[in-house]
């Protein structure tokens, strides 16, 4: 229980930290510091924002100054008055986020130290406390920029150029500069602070399980491992209650003997609701509670989860081959799951900000029926709120642990703190029934080809020893999977990076439609992406006026690209590439703003629809797609289909026709002819009509009957190809509902005011402000 909440207003003293640099409270007391307001949650450049001492770091090129605040230390005091306790109990400090490393002082005497902004940090400072009295919190944060100077890199690790400070500091590895994210290393305190009763009875570990489920019977076997902490010297006469309660109805209740402080129970309960992912059904969830009777039947520890019923299972093969496919599927509850969804990146570049973005984003993941998010190992991990609303929604959690695109130390130090690490993640995460995978790291089997060293993957220690270790250990009934994409020993055997079953697909990302792309042999494709300018409206917001257009040679437009360093020119290639797409579907690249975002948002939008039907269309050779991404965390020129501000890009809409649930989608032309396939992502059976006809004849090309097994696909018709450059409208019905897709016909390229004129047969949503500008264009251009 929370005893204090210590969030809201503190004092903030900051300045470089060089040899005069106040190391203790009595010192910053002597100090000439600038002291300012902050917020906590917080982040110091929020702080500084509102003090008026920088300018907007999100606009135009302002990020760069911020470099100088790098080598700064930071310090956060604040006073409070300590809770009154009961006999045996103890009182924790609890850093949810503390960013990153930190040194904390109660009433002048140090108690600890962090250095990790990922996860939690608790101190027991019932021994330090003025009662009833008045007590002083400071906490130093000094500079992780200074701190990873002191330790000398190796020649067997590797990372970007700009991210080499980066490496044995856990902090989240975007904050050191990304292609989605400015380089933005902030400090403070990102989560709440709190503090926090101990009585001296309490449970030290409870661990839920699925162990087994019986869609057909509505039983599930279930299994619970529990642990408590008492100063009581006999047990003998205390009980366990275990409750599973869905609703109002009781599914499962039982009182056990207390023969130790740690125990175990498996048990089957019958008539129950199973949890699903969305499509396959409702994401039932229960109330799991368990308690600690004494012999009279008094509660001395109670401890309530909400956990959902479903058995997960992970299939997968290392390599996969035309002749031997192999596979890469999620089963639930004995039903392979297509996924569909995208991958969850930072929020926001500062994240205590992050909450203020959650619940819109979530509302984003529905409307575009996603039943999976992978949450990408650059980021941080997400809190309780997201994976709540993931099980309440029933959208499967593929968690990377916070490691990407970097060959990390592999000395005892370094993987003494990742282990402490996961084994804080894995036991705050996973009761959560959404929670399906946990994943070393995003692309560092990738990286030790980029490192250029000749190692292979399968010798990195973090990755296969010390994450899954801790996996098995402490939640062993979930899977596990080394990396995003993952190049085990059978895949380096034989030495075709084609053979990945599971895969990320980015490559030149010229012509979506290109080889690259069509000839993939994975299964699963976990990344891939195309790139979208925003809207006019935000590229004001994001960019100073006079730097608003032309795009060429444009330094604010490549510091939106994004630029971690006014001297590092990595990511400068993503501007000129996107005019590069927009002059493959259609000949050539506008030289005026309006015709220039409408064109790169169709360019995107086609694109990404063509990704996920090309996946959808294959199923069940085909098992999953999750593209990049939903949205920016930062105001910048990328992938994602909904930018910083919240405005959605074309993609958003052809994104949400192509996920439905039962979905009719045109393939590419073989043999002059484009197959009709329908795919059905419920477990129930679905039959409709379908209609397709030419946008601009209105011509009727089909007009079927169609009937598609649960959780199947089936074949429709043969239609012509297309001579000319055309776009089919597909409607079918079923279920008494109408459904819409398109397709777009015939060779390129393809003219802009006739594209624009094809959108209002689309039936788009009428706010997308891209329609908009398509139907000014079109109409213009008649």
């Amino acid at each position: 229980m929370t005893a204090l909440d210590l969030n809201g207003t503190w004092q903030l003293t900051f300045g470089p930290q060089d040899a005069s640099a106040p190391s203790t409270p009595a010192e910053l007391a002597a100090c000439s510091w600038p002291t300012i307001a902050a917020r906590v949650p917080g982040n110091v450049e929020l702080d500084l924002l509102r003090a008026g001492i920088i300018e907007d770091p999100s606009v135009g090129d302002r990020i760069y100054p911020l470099r100088e605040f790098e080598t700064y230390r930071w310090w956060y005091r604040r006073e409070f008055t300590a809770p009154a306790l009961a006999d045996g109990e103890r009182l924790e400090l609890v850093f949810e986020g503390l960013d990153c490393l930190g040194t904390v002082w109660l009433n002048g005497r140090e108690i600890g130290r962090t250095d990790n902004m990922l996860i939690a940090h608790r101190f027991d400072v019932t021994d330090h406390l003025h009662a009833g009295g008045v007590n002083e919190l400071a906490v130093r944060i000094d500079s992780p920029i200074l701190a990873a100077r002191q330790r000398p890199c190796e020649p067997g690790e590797f990372t970007n150029n700009l991210n080499w400070e980066s490496l044995a500091i856990r902090k989240a590895p975007h904050m050191y500069g990304w292609d989605i994210l400015p380089r933005l290393v902030s400090a403070g305190l990102w989560r709440g602070v709190h503090l926090e009763v101990l009585p001296p009875t309490r449970w030290r570990s409870v661990y839920w399980a699925t162990l087994k489920s019986d869609a057909s019977r509505r039983t599930a076997t279930v299994l619970l491992d529990w642990d408590f902490i008492t100063d009581r010297r006999q047990v003998d006469d205390l009980r366990i209650r275990i409750t599973l309660r869905q609703g109002t109805t009781i599914r499962h209740q039982d009182e056990q003997a207390v023969l130790g402080t740690h125990g175990r129970a498996a048990f089957e309960v019958r008539d129950v609701d199973l949890w699903w992912p969305r499509g396959l059904g409702a994401p039932a969830l229960c109330e799991a509670t368990c308690e600690l009777l004494d012999s009279a039947g008094s509660v001395l520890a109670l401890r309530r989860d909400q956990i959902g019923l479903r058995a997960v299972e992970l299939r997968r093969t290392e390599v996969t081959t035309e002749t031997e496919p192999g596979e890469f599927v999620f089963l639930v509850n004995g039903h392979k799951v297509f996924a569909k969804g995208t991958n969850w990146v930072p929020l926001d570049a500062l994240h205590s900000r992050d909450t203020q973005h959650l619940a819109a984003a979530v509302d984003m993941l529905l409307e575009l029926n996603c039943n999976m998010v992978r949450c990408w190992g650059g980021n941080v991990y997400e809190d309780h709120a997201f994976f709540d609303l993931c099980d309440r929604h029933g959208i499967m959690v593929w968690q990377d642990f916070a490691l990407a695109c970097a060959i990390y130390p592999q000395d005892d130090d370094f993987a003494q703190r990742l282990t402490h690490e996961a084994e804080a993640v894995v036991t705050k995460l996973r009761h959560h029934p959404s929670l399906v995978l946990w994943a070393g790291n995003n692309e560092i089997d990738e990286t030790y080809q980029w490192a250029g060293l000749g190692a292979d993957p399968n010798l990195d220690r973090l990755s296969r020893r010390v994450l899954p270790d801790v996996v098995r250990r402490l939640d062993p009934a979930r899977a596990y999977l080394p990396s995003s994409p993952y190049r085990g020993p059978e895949l380096v055997r034989r030495g075709n990076e084609r053979l990945k079953p599971e895969d990320h697909l980015w490559g030149p990302r010229d012509d979506f439609k290109g080889p690259y792309y069509t000839t993939s042999l994975a299964h699963f494709v976990s990344e891939t992406g195309y790139h979208g300018c925003p809207e006019r409206a935000s590229l004001a917001q994001l960019l100073d006026p006079e730097y608003l257009w032309p795009w060429q040679n444009n330094e604010q437009w490549l510091t939106k690209a994004a630029r971690g360093h006014r001297d590092q020119h990595s990511y400068d290639y993503r501007i000129p590439l996107m005019a590069k797409q927009i002059g493959i579907l259609f000949g050539a690249v506008p030289d005026t703003l309006d015709d220039y975002v409408l064109a790169s948002q169709i360019s995107q939008a086609e694109a990404f629809k063509f990704f996920i039907e090309r996946l959808r269309i294959g199923k069940w050779r085909r098992t999953g797609v999750l593209w990049w991404n939903l949205r920016d965390g930062w105001p910048i020129i990328s992938d994602a289909v909904v930018d910083y501000y919240g405005r959605r890009k074309l993609a958003y809409a052809y994104i949400a026709r192509v996920q439905q649930d039962v979905c009719i989608l045109c393939g590419e032309p073989e043999e002059n002819r484009h197959a009709i396939v329908a795919v059905n992502d419920t477990l129930a059976e679905v039959e409709g009509t379908l209609r397709i006809c030419d946008a601009d004849t209105g011509q009727q090309l089909l007009d079927s009957p169609y009937q598609v097994e649960p959780n199947g696909r089936t074949f429709i018709a043969h239609l012509p190809a297309s001579a000319q450059p055309a776009l089919w409208l597909l409607q079918w019905t079923h279920g008494g509902r109408t459904c819409r897709n398109h397709y777009l016909a015939g060779p390129r390229p393809f003219l802009l005011p006739q594209y624009a004129g094809w959108m209002e047969a689309m039936h788009l949503p009428p706010d997308l402000a891209a329609v908009q500008q398509a139907r000014a264009l079109g109409g213009a251009s008649r």
